[in-house]
């Protein structure tokens, strides 16, 4: 047999589960300070919960990546690929809810789809949502939110901002049928990816007529600040549906302070493939980076839960790919941490250590001892390739005064101290 993963799927050794665990707490402290908590729910979700209107949507290429399964009793089922269709399911399920209700969750998705570099089928999403603010200050606030989480990360990144309502209206004002709307909206996305003509190509594809596209595409050529784009679009914009999105986009950038909002761009091509998402929305980019892939994305998705239970409850939220920011920091950061272990404990002579190492694990010490019985240099080797910073050296001579040999593996220096100190130093 040959030991193979699944296409899409990794690993994770102690080096990289590190760095992404250091990600999740970085990521959590920045929700919890904006005031959600925490929320978990199945990966696996019956099929129709996923595939609903207001779920992927008929017109996503998400549909098609989609894994799907049966259970024993035929029902059919698929694999979680946000966490977003799942928290409105719980909304739905739980009427009762006090409002506004603010969650995180952190966990794996799964998509069928295309693998890169910081895409792949299996990845985590950190999402934060509201549910219950029809206001587009919680659409601000994830901005915020979203850009104190970079700062946390030490990560260069901007994010852009569009609003589907204003897109409908320029849909509208092209005189393209809003039955088809959705369709033109994931083609409008591609723009960044795959260029301006093959755009018009894939909308030619759609039997949309060519007046029609070239009113279309004079909305997506102009270039300028955040100011003069939204001035700009209100010259060209006359539908209802648009001017309110162009309204809304407003808003939100002035509820945001000054000292953010310069790495806010109102992007008027970002379009969001899925097909839940009503109003504002918002992806985020790195500078100067390999990495390509949005680092977290999201929007307001109001009528998810209309589809559902029949009843309209405004939500937003907004999702960091763990995936994509462990890559970024990966390849910001060379030198990474290979072992959690703070203190390595070297015995002499095979004495016992169990109690030294009880009371330092005790103390708080992440703490480790050679359990095989190898020699002092080799000892040393080990603590050193794995980068711990510290190795504290028992043998008879110092279980009998109770003072050891520390030793700072990054200086070299040694010093002969007690184990209260030990723990006082280390902690």
């Amino acid at each position: 047999m040959k030991l193979q993963i699944a296409k899409g799927m990794r690993d994770f050794g102690p080096e990289e589960k590190i760095l992404r665990k250091g990600v999740v707490k970085s990521l959590v402290e920045i929700f919890e300070l904006y005031g959600y908590s925490p929320l978990e729910t199945p990966i696996v979700e019956r099929y129709d919960i996923l595939s609903a209107k207001f779920g992927a949507g008929k017109e996503s290429d998400v549909m098609k990546e989609i894994f799907k399964l049966t259970d024993q009793g035929k029902r059919k089922l698929g694999l979680r690929f946000d966490l977003t269709v799942p928290f409105a399911r719980f909304i739905g399920m739980n009427s009762g809810i006090k409002m506004p209700f603010k969650r995180y969750q952190i966990g794996e998705v799964f998509r069928d789809g295309p693998i890169k570099l910081g895409r792949y089928r299996e990845f985590w999403q950190c999402d934060v949502d509201v549910a219950g603010v029809e206001n587009v200050r919680a659409d601000s606030e994830l901005i915020c939110l979203a850009i104190d989480a970079f700062n946390k990360l030490g990560l260069d990144a901007y994010v852009e901002l569009n609003n589907r309502k204003l897109l409908r209206g320029i849909i509208e004002d092209a005189g393209i049928k809003q039955s088809i709307s959705d369709s033109v909206i994931i083609s409008v996305d591609k723009l960044s990816k795959i260029g301006k003509s093959e755009v018009e190509k894939e909308l030619k594809e759609k039997k949309i007529p060519v007046v029609q596209i070239k009113k279309l595409m004079k909305f997506f050529g102009f270039n300028g600040n955040n100011k003069e784009k939204i001035k700009f679009m209100k010259g060209k914009i006359k539908s209802k549906i648009g001017i309110e999105g162009l309204e809304e986009i407003e808003k939100i950038l002035s509820y945001i302070p000054a000292s953010k909002r310069k790495r806010v761009l109102f992007n008027l091509s970002l379009a969001r493939g899925l097909g839940y998402y009503t109003g504002p929305i918002f992806e985020c980019f790195l500078k100067n980076s390999k990495i390509k892939s949005s680092i977290c994305a999201g929007g307001r998705y109001d009528e998810m839960m209309e589809s559902y239970v029949g009843r309209k409850v405004p939500m937003t939220g907004i999702s960091f790919g763990l995936d994509v920011i462990g890559e970024a920091l990966k390849i910001m950061n060379q030198d990474r941490k290979k072992t959690i272990v703070e203190l390595f404990v070297i015995p002499i002579a095979g004495v016992d250590c169990s109690d030294i190492v009880d009371d330092l694990r005790g103390g708080g010490i992440r703490t480790d001892l050679d359990l095989i019985g190898r020699g002092i240099s080799k000892n040393l080797d080990y603590a050193n390739k794995l980068g711990i910073p510290f190795v504290l050296f028992v043998g008879p001579k110092e279980l009998k005064l109770n003072k050891f040999k520390l030793k700072d593996m990054t200086s070299g220096k040694e010093e002969i101290i007690n184990l209260e100190k030990i723990i006082k130093k280390l902690v």
